[in-house]
């Protein structure tokens, strides 16, 4: 009789400390499998490794310091693809669930956060919206898997191929880019069925569930009743398109002299198209990204910043976030008061977390790109540090977005390297859903409002 009230007391949680408990759990659980013997093939990896492992993992972010195809056994491997399958749908899945299943001891505010940061409309059961989730997931990585399957099983055998067919099926649909291949997807450069099918896993999983749901819906014919896509997937649609298009062609013009003057027409349109779709937060590359120019280098990483869209396995800033900072810029110019998007006005207390959530997105891989460059290249000549400023600031925007795109330097991470990349994949892939939180929890708190006085800006 005296369970429950000590259940409720128990969890008497904040959704963010629900979820930051969550994918610590799933980290601690996961490094601690990886770091025994069975996981790897020959030397087992230090501990340090198994939970850097086992958080890129979890938090969908590609980044490895040991090669996950010929280090680690069927065992490791196994282990690597249940956290990313846990960690790409974590969000709007287990933590939903989650959270529903402790809500008996939530307060009706806490539950509105989660609708409001999980939902961007509203759902009619959480219930319902999980196993519509996982439906769907099993659907697309499973096509996505038999197609992978009809160019791998002739090359690797039966086993091998279906396996790793599985495999990538899942990193891709999850936006995680852990490959078996050394080379991620460098060998299927010019592969048109391995490049539709992995653009194709990547991009279904950084739209978001919801605005999947939505397009389905709307393939369903049904009398007198007109369907029309809610703003949320119309700004998601929008923004995707422009971003992967307008990525491709800018890197395009940026790789004309250069890379993709040594290539051939075709395999030169996979690669950026490729590059393009992979940068929003996927992390597998079909180049060798040190064969890029800066400025291409640079393109990728604004890419990585803005990430996928909220609700899906990416990370990032989210296309809704970029596309809102755009909207209330140019509202703001115009001097409108509020931020109207495709004949909608977005509430005020929305355009205010959006614009809070990008400046701290920005300071925190500020501060991230210091301390890496401070313990990893403090110290040596000048020359090589500035080589090193690039390289560093990518890694930290990569681990940030949960992206997994490197410029090779992960492997030379020292261990407070490696510790300060995992605080950063960890905060990319909960901080900003966290943070959220903690905004909304705030200002619900007394306002305080004293006399208004001007200061200089601009």
């Amino acid at each position: 009789m005296c369970a429950l009230p000590q259940r409720r007391q128990t969890w008497h949680l904040s959704p963010g400390q629900v979820l930051l408990l969550y994918y610590g759990l799933a980290i601690l659980l996961g490094g601690a499998l990886l770091y025994l013997p069975l996981a790897s093939n020959g030397q087992p990896l230090s501990f340090l490794d198994a939970v850097f492992t086992a958080t890129s993992a979890q938090c969908v972010t590609g980044l490895v310091v040991v090669d996950t195809g010929s280090r680690l056994s069927w065992f490791g491997q196994g282990v690597v693809l249940l956290l990313i399958q846990t960690g790409g749908l974590g969000i709007t899945t287990f933590s939903v669930y989650l959270l529903s299943y402790l809500g008996g001891g939530m307060s009706l505010r806490g539950r509105q956060q989660i609708e409001q940061t999980l939902l961007p409309q509203p759902y009619a059961s959480v219930q319902e919206l999980i196993s519509k989730i996982f439906l769907l997931t099993i659907a697309i990585e499973g096509i996505g898997a038999a197609l992978l399957a009809i160019r791998l099983v002739p090359q690797l055998g039966l086993a091998q191929g279906l396996w790793s067919a599985l495999f990538h099926s899942v990193s891709a649909f999850c936006n995680a880019g852990f490959s078996l291949f050394s080379d991620s997807m460098v060998g299927f450069q010019a592969d048109p069925l391995v490049n539709l099918t992995i653009m194709g896993l990547i991009i279904s999983g950084g739209l978001g569930f919801l605005v999947l749901q939505e397009l389905l819906g709307m393939t369903r014919k049904r009398e007198h009743v007109r369907r029309r896509l809610s703003l949320h997937s119309r700004l998601v649609l929008m923004t995707s398109l422009v971003l992967t298009l307008g990525g491709a062609l800018l890197l395009a013009l940026l790789e004309f002299p250069g890379e993709l003057h040594k290539m051939s027409a075709g395999n030169g349109f996979w690669m950026v198209l490729f590059q393009s779709v992979t940068a929003r937060t996927a992390g597998f590359n079909s180049i060798d990204l040190n064969l890029l120019e800066v400025p291409s280098l640079v393109l990728i990483m604004f890419l990585m910043f803005i990430g996928a869209s909220p609700g899906s396995c990416g990370g990032g800033i989210k296309t809704t976030s970029f596309a809102l900072l755009f909207a209330i810029i140019h509202s703001r110019l115009k001097g409108d008061r509020h931020t109207n998007i495709f004949r909608r006005t977005v509430p005020e207390e929305l355009t205010t977390r959006a614009l809070t959530l990008v400046l701290l997105s920005v300071v925190a891989c500020g501060v991230a790109i210091f301390l890496l460059l401070a313990v990893q290249v403090h110290g040596l000549p000048a020359a090589e540090s500035r080589n090193a400023l690039l390289d560093y600031t990518f890694e930290a925007v990569s681990a940030f977005a949960t992206v997994g795109l490197s410029l090779g330097v992960t492997a030379k991470l020292v261990p407070l390297g490696k510790l300060i990349v995992i605080v950063m994949m960890f905060i990319g892939r909960v901080g900003i859903l966290t943070l959220a939180f903690a905004i909304i929890r705030r200002s619900g708190g007394r306002e305080v409002r004293y006399a208004e006085e001007q200061v200089m800006i601009g």
